[in-house]
């Protein structure tokens, strides 16, 4: 495990071309020795216990969230200081996992815009994120604006966060690039990117991609039944010509590359969880057609295929989009969400396009662990000697 080290090290180092004092990630080659498997664990109130986590099927854990408030990071929930260690404490398992923080998500993504405004306010974040990574032995960080220069759900934003973005990630990666030598390991710095040709334009991607080890896509939620009244899949591989919003992650990928994000650093998003909408008439089965939003209609793949799979809702394929969904005719309800067929595409797709890896939200949908299981053996990492490790 030495030797890998040293060689991921030289490797990495190999990558890095120094601009103006800054060492940012040459586009051209990818740093990582094998695709990146990343989890994004979200236990909120729950304290994680052993045996939780399938450590060595991950190559590295995004623990989300904290909080930003008063500029600085800050605990989100009140367990954090027992979860995260537990958490590190993982590497024993698998001593290449990568534990890193994931700061904001949807609901705290409000105080960025500020945060970001000026060189000092920018130094006062950073500065409590490199104690909070020193507290608590972490592997880096990762960013969740959702979003710069966009109202999120509800949040203060200006137009100035679209450049104020890129100046926070490129001095996170200068102090990053300084705190290394100290603690004589890479610290990582990842954001968690929207799918959107929105996302795109209020960002500055290209240059942004220069200071990070990866862009994690959310290639999700591209249909909701709270904003979308017409049903549809929430994360389809391609686009079917029927959709009406032609949308998919393909489609999301190639505007990434063409925004000057290098593939091997654009990790896949995948959901671990479906959208429900209720009152869809049974035409076409139910996709691309007119509906509502239902009670609880968040459901995890583990309630999907407990309560609904083979429970009165009969599965369907789209060839097209590569994407299952669910159609129960006698309750006129449709369902959008991944499963192992949808996912073993998505892997082929990963290693067909040299994108970085597969990232998924979140860890807690699949308790049987069925879709990482699909994930590992796609990518083929560590795939070899991982039975029991539930």
């Amino acid at each position: 495990m030495k030797l890998q080290n040293v060689r991921n090290r030289f490797l990495r180092c190999l990558a890095l071309a120094c601009v103006t004092g800054i060492c940012v990630y040459a586009a051209t080659v990818n740093v990582w020795a094998q695709s990146q498997v990343i989890a994004y664990v979200f236990p909120q109130h729950q304290l994680i216990q052993p045996g939780d986590i399938a450590a060595r099927k991950l190559t590295r854990i995004n623990y989300a969230f904290a909080n930003l408030q008063g500029g600085k990071i800050i605990n989100g929930f009140a367990e954090d200081d027992r979860n995260i260690p537990a958490l590190v404490a993982l590497k024993k398992e698998n001593p290449s996992l990568k534990v890193l923080v994931s700061v904001g998500g949807w609901l705290w993504s409000g105080n960025f815009s500020d945060m970001a405004l000026t060189k000092q306010s920018r130094e006062l974040f950073i500065d409590s994120v490199v104690a909070f990574i020193d507290k608590y032995q972490l592997d880096g960080l990762d960013i969740d604006w959702e979003y710069p220069g966009m109202v999120g759900a509800g949040n203060h934003f200006r137009p100035e966060d679209k450049q104020n973005y890129t100046q926070l990630l490129k001095e996170l990666r200068k102090r990053f690039n300084h705190e290394e030598k100290t603690l004589h390991h890479s610290l990582l710095l990842s954001v968690a990117a929207g799918a959107s040709t929105e996302f795109l334009d209020h960002t500055e991607m290209g240059e942004v991609q220069k200071y990070l080890d990866s862009v994690n896509l959310m290639a999700y939620d591209y249909y909701e039944p709270d904003s979308d009244t017409t049903t549809g899949h929430h994360a389809p591989l391609y686009t079917n010509p029927s959709d009406p919003k032609k949308i998919s992650a393909d489609q999301s990928v190639r505007e990434y590359e063409k925004a000057g994000v290098p593939p091997a650093k654009i990790v896949l998003g995948v959901p671990f969880y479906g959208h429900v909408w209720g009152q869809v008439q049974d035409v076409n089965h139910g996709l691309y057609q007119p509906g509502k939003p239902v009670t609880n209609a968040f459901a995890s793949y583990g309630n999907i295929t407990a309560t609904m799979l083979n429970h009165g809702y009969e599965r369907y394929w789209d060839a097209a989009a590569s994407a299952p969904y669910l159609y129960s005719a006698g309750q006129k309800i449709f369902v959008s969400y991944e499963d192992p067929e949808s996912l073993r595409l998505k892997s082929s797709y990963v290693l067909g396009h040299q994108l970085g890896g597969i990232m998924f939200w979140d860890y807690s949908g699949d308790p049987s662990g069925a879709l990482l299981d699909t994930i590992d053996q796609g990518l083929h990492v560590n795939t070899s000697s991982q039975g029991g490790m539930r």
